[in-house]
């Protein structure tokens, strides 16, 4: 056996625990020894039995006098009791629904115990404790013995000892992953060779691999198993970083067509706005132009909070592209945003039809705005107004006369070419980009790679490339996750929008929220009403549409809302409802009634978190906002407040618990979504806030997220070890433990 075994070869693994462990990303023994306990229950203060008390976890030793297996009359429950003695005196105890104990436990067999002591009317006794048998020559009859496990082979791992919990799934418990991990451990815990240089792991203080991976399933001490932690947190923070700053490296190398800036356009484009640009979004677009200008690609990411204008400053880039001679591709991650971009493209890009006959054709096609904008997805084609088949938009995309190509994963197919040398993309702008991976974004940039031929030999010219997020990212996210992108900060709003009247509604105060909610809408105005994702019960399957995880629960919850409010709350009303199940065309004409005010209220999942602009809409009603992690709850509230009457956002919990309270006050108190994912950061972790399905990254590295002192040290060594060794010639190990990190892990 050795770490590159799967799991189907393991002794003592049969099909029904194969398929539990690959639930749990386990397919391989390199997959099981590295699949951490999330935390230790304490079980290594071994007492006498006379001095158990109730209400204390305790862990004791002793012999069994007597065991068997009765029913309860009341409840039908079959209650497997013990009586256990040491030295010092007897205690009972008592599992519940676990018969087949009798055949694993007999009485004469030496134990150790480990669970809570309970008293009631019947006595002092132990409740379902963690069971493991004793062999004869560990144990002396004084009940005081402290028995811990050596550093390899034989001691208890279930009891007497700090036990590891891992995370688990129905039907496979720590337990036995104790069990089937410890043998293993024994068996290749000396073969498993050390990825970390030496020298890295002296100058930082971390233990060896052989002793860390040890450490941390079957530690010795809480010290020693938070040194572990520390070994494996570094490890795994240190090839993010190797990852990301050799992806800029590797950039650094490339060539990319330079744009040079047409002042004269981008001034006219900027008069033409019905609004004055922000000092925020002319730095960004400023800081993007710049880029555009030099003859290496441009890798940025344009980060704003909601509602601070990142269209526009990605139309701004496009436009002088465009206008260079070459193309730009704009990807969003759903259809329901793509066709947003279509619109707002064309409205600011394409002059209104009025101008547009009064202009004589070659003005017209000198302006700024004689861009043709193309639209691609799986279900929708069109070139400016009309509609066309997928034929004709890449046949058009192909010779190069449509300018500006907007749509969904359908961009990323093989038979979308774009136009041939001298012009060709040389721009690519994602949207929402952490709900792209890698290979998506390397296939649209090496798609649109244009290769120019120059005196000497033809060379390839990679695509610009403007990544936009409207989430926030806390400070150890950008050193990591977009380590190799340069960051331009939009962190401020455009003038006179109104601050949106956040509320936390309590159970009593429903009603009341409910009156308002009419008054707004007999006003003129819509509402949001948003359902949380519930966790899918066993039989349940999460599926994806577009990326997203969507499930049956979660349409559940929208469609009982959805009835409650049309036929009980508000029957007199208009009520639509959108969910991610849906076909496309349905949900396009929900948008579109919604947008033309055919609907008051619309019940929908988080599928409007990003995207969706009503200026009407002025109040977001958001159930079970506990659910939601402060980052998607500020989310949430940008989809309101986008015009000019005062907007409201109503958070409706039902539960009391003063986390919640705490949580919810935070977004009371803030508009500032950067200061609210930093807070999310800190009580969630980045898991939460993106998505651990859109990562792969380990839970250990995950947690580590939090701490930027490690996540800046980490990056410094990587840095240095880089700045000697680019390749990493002198360190094999660590190149092939990168490669294969690489391999599982996806960082947008």
């Amino acid at each position: 056996m050795n770490l590159s075994t799967p799991i189907e070869e393991i002794p003592r693994i049969g099909p029904q625990y194969q398929k539990k462990l690959k639930k749990l990303g386990i397919k391989t023994v390199q997959d099981l020894l590295f699949h951490f306990p999330h935390r230790y229950e304490d079980f290594s203060n071994l007492v006498p039995i006379l001095e158990v008390k109730a209400g204390e976890r305790v862990c004791v030793q002793g012999k069994i006098l007597e065991i068997g297996n009765t029913k309860t009359w009341k409840k039908r429950m079959i209650l497997t009791q013990a009586i256990v003695r040491d030295n010092s005196g007897s205690i009972k105890v008592v599992w519940f629904n676990q018969p087949y104990l009798i055949n694993v436990l007999k009485a004469g067999n030496l134990v150790c115990l480990a669970g809570k002591a309970i008293s009631d009317k019947y006595g002092l006794y132990l409740s379902s404790p963690a069971y493991e048998k004793l062999p004869p020559t560990t144990f002396r009859e004084n009940g005081s013995i402290q028995i811990n496990a050596p550093k390899s082979g034989g001691g208890l791992i279930h009891t007497g000892r700090l036990v590891p919990v891992y995370p688990e799934t129905e039907g496979l418990s720590s337990r036995w992953l104790r069990f089937i991990l410890r043998p293993i451990l024994v068996q290749l815990k000396d073969k498993i060779e050390d990825p970390l240089p030496e020298i890295v792991r002296r100058e930082n203080q971390l233990l060896p691999i052989k002793e860390a991976i040890w450490q941390i399933h079957f530690p010795i001490s809480l010290k020693i198993a938070n040194r572990a932690k520390e070994r494996f947190s570094f490890e795994n923070l240190f090839l993010i970083e190797l990852y990301v700053l050799r992806e800029r490296l590797t950039l650094k190398k490339e060539k990319a067509i330079a744009i040079p800036l047409n002042l004269k356009i981008i001034q006219e484009f900027i008069k033409s706005l019905p609004f004055s640009l922000t000092l925020a979004q002319k730095r960004c677009a400023f800081q993007i132009l710049k880029d555009l200008q030099k003859s290496r690609p441009m890798n940025r990411l344009l980060e704003g909070d909601v509602g601070s204008g990142k269209t526009i400053v990605a139309m701004i880039a496009a436009l002088n592209v465009v206008k260079t001679g070459f193309q730009v591709a704009l990807m969003a991650p759903t259809e329901i945003l793509a066709k947003q971009h279509f619109k707002t493209f064309g409205q600011f890009l394409n002059p209104p039809p009025l101008l547009r006959e009064k202009l004589p054709p070659d003005e017209l096609k000198q302006k700024w705005w004689g861009v043709k904008i193309g639209l691609l997805t799986s279900e929708d084609c069109k070139i400016g107004k009309q509609k066309v088949s997928k034929k004709e938009v890449l046949e058009e995309i192909k010779n190069g006369k449509i300018d500006i190509l907007i749509g969904t994963h359908a961009l990323i197919q093989e038979n979308v070419k774009f136009g041939p040398p001298p012009g060709g993309l040389a721009l690519v702008i994602l949207d929402e980009q952490h709900r792209f991976g890698i290979e998506q974004r390397a296939s649209l940039v090496v798609r649109g790679s244009t290769r120019i031929a120059t005196l000497k030999d033809a060379e390839i010219k990679i695509p610009h490339l403007l990544s936009m997020t409207a989430t926030p990212i806390p400070r150890t996210l950008a050193l990591t996750i977009y380590g190799d992108l340069d960051l331009s900060l939009l962190d401020e709003l455009p003038k006179g929008r109104k601050k949106i009247i956040t509320k936390v509604i309590q159970p009593g105060k429903r009603k009341e929220a409910y009156g308002f909610i009419r008054n707004e809408i007999k006003k003129g105005r819509q509402v949001f009403v948003i359902c949380p994702r519930i966790e899918p019960t066993n039989n349940q399957q999460l599926t994806t549409n577009n990326k997203k995880i969507i499930s049956w629960a979660e349409v559940k919850a929208v469609k009982e809302e959805y009835e409650k409010l049309s036929k009980i709350i508000f029957p007199d009303l208009k009520v639509g409802m959108l969910h991610g199940r849906m076909k496309t065309e349905k949900k396009e004409k929900i948008m579109r009634d919604f947008r033309n005010g055919k609907i008051d209220i619309l019940v929908s999942t988080s599928v409007v978190e990003v995207g969706i602009d009503i200026p009407n809409a002025t109040l977001m009603m958001i159930e079970g906002a506990e659910r939601f992690g402060l980052s998607q709850l500020h989310q949430f509230r940008g989809r309101v407040g986008r015009g000019e009457d005062q907007a409201y956002c109503f958070l409706f919990t039902e539960s009391p618990a003063k986390k919640t309270a705490q949580r919810l006050k935070a977004i009371l108190s803030s508009e500032n979504g950067f200061e609210l994912a930093e807070k999310d950061l800190e009580i969630r972790g980045p898991g939460e806030i993106f998505g651990k399905r859109q990562w792969g990254i380990p839970d250990l590295a995950m947690d580590s997220l939090k701490d930027v002192f490690l996540v800046e040290k980490t990056r410094n060594v990587a840095k240095e070890l880089l700045e000697e060794d680019p390749e990493l010639k002198k360190y094999p190990l660590l190149r092939e433990r990168l490669k294969e990190f690489r391999e599982k892990i996806h960082l947008e």
